[in-house]
């Protein structure tokens, strides 16, 4: 009887913990702790946010709300995205079995033609949601469809490139029309299922060794994007712990001591090794990326991706724009200053800089500066001078969804 008495108190112990764990693991995403940077457990259960990649219900009603008001810059960027090819409901899908992508996209079997419908379907979307024309979300469900019941696989050099470009805008298409369209999408199910089984397993395992950074950050775009679309707790942590890994290896901070860390992966670590991987630089500043002295397009591409990253992750509770802040405010303003034309010195990628940032800063300028009042004097001249941001690749109308946005 003893015993019996002690197993049910052990039983009833052990019942009550595991309940106060479950409720901590339920809490810890979207809790002001969270959001103030605080690390959530790995893997956690909370349910996800929806719509939850890059853009929130909140955010796509403020963007609705302006235009409808006729408020710029929203007004133009709208207006500018509508009458886009990306828009236009003439579009025809263009999908294959194989996407066959090599370096510098040659070949180009379908490479253009894949990211061209994914970012039409993300247009789409975005239109649908700002005009309620139902006729949008139909032909973002008709690209999705197309492609869903064709591709199997990305092959040739580029290929997880291809896939994170291409998935980062797919995810974010699938999102909004999955928890904002009130119609019908038959094949919802099939579209899961092709981001689960063709895009989801290269870009979840990122690209640690070689390749220049932008790619992995990429890839982690594509990935953070559909494992929240797909409900997978599991590949969102794992995403996240990319992000981690790939930010201090990408962008530089004095703090990290005389060189940059070493990207993941463990094939880069001497000194000789890493400044080869820095382009050939020697000399280490706050705000320097991996690909500076590449070229600034490859680093926009790096830069926004991050924050991209950060953006879905904020929508989820988890704080890597806390994180992150002095390397990314660091790094915006570095290249902001000489995208707007600032000399460099000699110091600095032999005294040339090969301009071209694109509009890659509205997301983390509204972050730090809009949200956190950080103060961002170089970023600012460069956003308002290139808006309203288009859309190209992975990127899309992000003066629309981002500029201002709560």
């Amino acid at each position: 009887m003893a015993r019996t008495r002690t197993r049910a108190w052990l039983l009833t112990g052990v019942a009550i913990t595991l309940a106060v764990a479950a409720l901590t693991v339920l809490t810890s995403r979207g809790t002001p702790s969270a959001r103030a940077g605080a690390v959530p457990a790995a893997n956690t259960q909370a349910a996800f946010q929806h719509p939850g990649v890059l853009v929130g219900r909140s955010q796509l009603d403020f963007a609705r709300a302006k235009v409808k008001a006729g408020a710029q810059p929203w007004t133009k960027a709208y207006d500018t995205m509508r009458a886009s090819a990306y828009g236009s409901l003439s579009r025809t899908p263009k999908p294959r079995a194989n996407v066959e992508c090599g370096s510098g996209s040659n070949p180009n079997h379908g490479c253009s033609d894949e990211r061209e419908d994914a970012l039409a379907a993300y247009t789409d979307a975005l239109i649908w949601y700002i005009s309620r024309d139902d006729r949008y979300a139909k032909k973002a469900i008709q690209i999705m469809d197309a492609w869903s019941a064709v591709i199997k696989e990305h092959t040739n050099h580029n290929a997880p490139l291809q896939t994170g470009w291409s998935g980062a805008s797919f995810a974010r298409a699938g999102e909004l029309i999955k928890h904002t369209y009130t119609g019908t999408w038959a094949q919802e199910k099939r579209f899961a299922t092709m981001l689960r089984t063709v895009y989801l397993p290269t870009v979840i395992n990122g690209k640690p060794n070689g390749t220049n950074g932008n790619w992995e950050l990429i890839m982690t775009d594509a990935a953070i994007g559909i494992a929240v679309f797909l409900d997978d707790h599991t590949s969102f942590d794992k995403a996240v712990a990319l992000w981690r890994k790939r930010l201090p290896a990408y962008f530089y901070l004095k703090s990290d001591g005389a060189l940059p860390k070493p990207p993941p992966g463990g094939q880069i670590n001497t000194k000789a090794e890493i400044i080869k991987y820095w382009q050939g630089q020697t000399t280490f500043v706050d705000g320097l990326a991996q690909e500076t002295c590449r070229d600034f397009g490859h680093t926009g591409w790096a830069i926004d991706a991050a924050l991209h990253v950060a953006e879905t992750a904020r929508l989820q509770g988890v704080d890597l724009y806390g994180e992150g802040r002095a390397r990314l405010t660091k790094a915006l303003e570095f290249h902001a200053t000489y995208e707007l034309g600032a000399k460099a010195p000699s110091w600095l990628c032999k005294g040339t800089v090969k301009r071209g940032l694109g509009p890659v800063l509205e997301v983390g300028y509204n972050e730090y500066h809009g949200r956190l009042k950080v103060s961002l004097p170089q970023t600012a001249k460069l956003v308002a001078k290139d808006r309203p941001a288009g859309a190209s690749y992975f990127l899309a109308w992000e003066t629309l969804t981002h500029a201002g946005a709560p």
